[in-house]
């Protein structure tokens, strides 16, 4: 069974959305990758949501503190629920990678 929810397909509007900075060498972890295989999904969708502003199911306070990342050059981080998992994109402060992990990870 594939997991399903409304974070794992972004809608058309997202897909127009512009990026708002780099992403660096993209590294996704064999956990992630793992998960991702299991569910039928690819880290594409996920990276370009990430990579457009669509931090997907954080808390206000973690929104806000991307939005002062994109400002200040800080690390970023995005967080999708899948079924009952977490997929994080963490993209570094000096944006020279963004990986794909699962919290446990980290």
């Amino acid at each position: 069974m594939t997991a399903t929810s409304h974070t794992a397909m972004p809608n058309y509007a997202l897909w127009q959305r512009p990026p708002l900075f780099n992403l660096g060498e993209i590294y996704a972890t064999p956990g992630a990758m793992a998960f991702l295989q299991e569910n039928d999904l690819t880290p594409y969708e996920f990276l370009h949501r990430h990579h457009t502003g669509d931090w997907g199911d954080l808390d206000p306070e973690d929104i806000e503190t991307n939005r002062a990342a994109l400002h200040y050059g800080n690390r970023l981080l995005s967080s999708y629920e899948i079924g009952n998992q977490k997929l994080w994109l963490i993209t570094e402060a000096d944006r020279s990678s963004t990986t794909v992990l699962l919290p446990e990870e980290y």
